[in-house]
C-alpha cells in the first residue's frame, strides 16, 4: 500500500533531517507553539481552530472541507521532533509526526462539539497507529488543540465516544506543539485525484438542515424555517432563485433596493432571517445595496470565492445558506471599513412600522 511505497522512497532520498528541516524564524501563535515555514495560521482565531489526525490526511482534509461552517483546511505534519519534514521522512516512522489537518471553522455554523462528533465518525478510535489499510505512528488518530479553553469540550467528546464503545480509546489529546504544512501535492489531494485511496466514508456527512452548533440555541435570529429546494423553487422568482441558489449576480443598478432608503430591516428572502438594518446601509455607488455590517455576526457566513479568476469573500446567510453577495474591505473607515455588497434579489424589506406586526419587534430596540 501507500506506506510501503513511501518507505521505499524514503530509502532512496534518505531519512535524515535535511538543512530545511528547522526554521529558526517561526511565527508563534501562542506560547510554545512552533510553526513551520509557509505555514500561515497567523489570521486564524485559536479558539475557532483545531488540528485533527485521522489516519491518512487526504480523506480527513476532504471530509472536513465538506462540513458546513469549515472556513479553511490544509494537510500538515503535527507534533513531531522537528519542523518542515518531508513526506518521506514522516513515512520513515522516525520523526514522531502525525499526518493531520488544520481546521478553521465558524462556530456560528459548526461548533467544536459537533465538529469533533463528525470527526469521530471518520475514524476507528480503538485502533492504535493505524487507520484503514495504513499502519504506522504517522497514521495515529489525535486531537491537537491551540487554545486550552477547548480542552473541556474535547474531553467531553472523548468521554462520550468511550461510553459508546465501553472502553478507553486510542485517540490522543494533546496541545499542538508544532505544525508544518505538507507538500503542495497533498493539498486537496482527493479533488485532484478523485480515485485516490481514502479510508474515510463520506456517508456520515451531515444532512441538509442539520443543526451543527449550540450557539443557535435560544438565539432569536435562528427562529426561522429553512425550506427545502422544492418549496423554494415554487416560491422564488427566477431571479431570486438564480441569485440565492445558483450564486448568480443581478446586473448593477437594476436591483429594487439599490437606491432605496426607507427605515427598516432586510431579511433573507428564503427564510425570513434578519440580515441587515437600514441604519447600516450606505450608497457605495457600485450598483448594489451596500451595508457596513450585518444585523448580527451570527446570521452571516463568509466563504472564499475563487470564481471568475478572482479571489473574493462570498457572503451567505447562515440559516438558509443562500448566496447574498460579497464583502469587500473598501467600506467607510469610520464604520469598520467593510462593504457588504448584496443582491437585492436575495432580500426582502420589512418597513419599520411593520416589524412588530411581522414578528420582528424584538429588533426595534437594537
Amino acid at each position: 500500500m501507500k506506506r510501503i511505497l513511501m518507505l521505499f522512497l524514503a530509502l532512496l532520498v534518505g531519512c535524515t533531517k535535511g538543512g530545511n528541516s528547522m526554521n529558526t524564524e517561526n511565527n508563534v501563535l501562542n506560547i510554545g507553539l512552533q510553526i513551520g515555514k509557509n505555514t500561515d495560521i497567523s489570521t486564524a482565531d485559536p479558539h475557532n481552530s483545531i488540528v485533527l489526525a485521522g489516519g491518512c490526511f487526504w480523506g480527513t482534509d476532504e471530509y472536513m472541507q465538506r462540513l458546513p461552517g469549515v472556513v479553511r483546511t490544509f494537510s500538515a505534519y503535527a507534533n513531531g521532533e522537528f519542523l518542515d519534514p518531508s513526506y518521506e521522512e514522516v513515512c520513515s516512522v522516525r520523526t514522531g509526526h502525525a499526518e493531520a489537518v488544520f481546521v478553521e471553522y465558524d462556530p456560528n455554523v459548526i461548533d467544536l462539539e459537533h465538529l469533533l462528533e463528525q470527526f469521530f465518525l471518520t475514524i476507528n478510535p480503538l485502533q492504535k497507529n493505524r487507520q484503514g489499510n495504513d499502519r504506522g505512528s504517522q497514521y495515529r488518530s489525535g486531537i491537537y488543540y491551540l487554545d486550552e479553553t477547548d480542552l473541556p469540550i474535547i474531553e467531553k467528546a472523548v468521554q462520550k465516544v468511550e461510553s459508546e464503545y465501553g472502553k478507553k480509546i486510542e485517540t490522543e489529546v494533546k496541545p499542538l506543539a508544532n505544525l508544518s504544512i505538507a507538500e503542495e501535492y497533498h493539498q486537496d489531494y482527493l479533488q485532484k485525484n478523485p480515485n485516490g485511496y481514502c479510508h474515510v466514508s463520506f456517508d456520515t456527512l451531515p444532512k441538509e438542515g442539520d443543526v451543527l452548533t449550540n450557539k443557535k440555541d435560544n438565539n432569536p435570529f435562528f427562529d426561522y424555517e429553512k425550506k427545502d429546494k422544492e418549496t423554494l423553487k415554487k416560491e422564488l422568482t427566477p431571479d431570486q432563485w438564480k441569485v440565492t441558489q445558483e450564486s448568480g449576480t443581478e446586473r448593477p443598478f437594476t436591483g429594487e433596493y439599490d437606491k432605496f432608503s426607507d427605515e427598516g430591516i432586510y431579511v433573507d428572502i428564503t427564510t425570513g432571517q434578519p440580515l441587515f438594518s437600514s441604519d447600516d446601509k450606505f450608497d457605495a455607488g457600485c450598483g448594489w445595496p451596500s451595508f457596513t455590517k450585518p444585523i448580527d455576526d451570527s446570521v452571516i457566513e463568509d466563504k472564499e470565492d475563487n470564481s471568475h479568476g478572482m479571489i473574493r469573500t462570498e457572503v451567505r446567510s447562515a440559516l438558509g445558506d443562500a448566496h447574498l453577495g460579497h464583502v469587500f474591505p473598501d467600506g467607510p473607515k469610520d464604520k469598520g471599513g467593510l462593504r457588504y455588497c448584496i443582491n437585492s434579489a436575495s432580500l426582502r424589506f420589512i418597513p419599520k412600522d411593520k416589524m412588530e406586526e411581522e414578528g420582528y419587534g424584538y429588533l426595534l430596540d437594537k
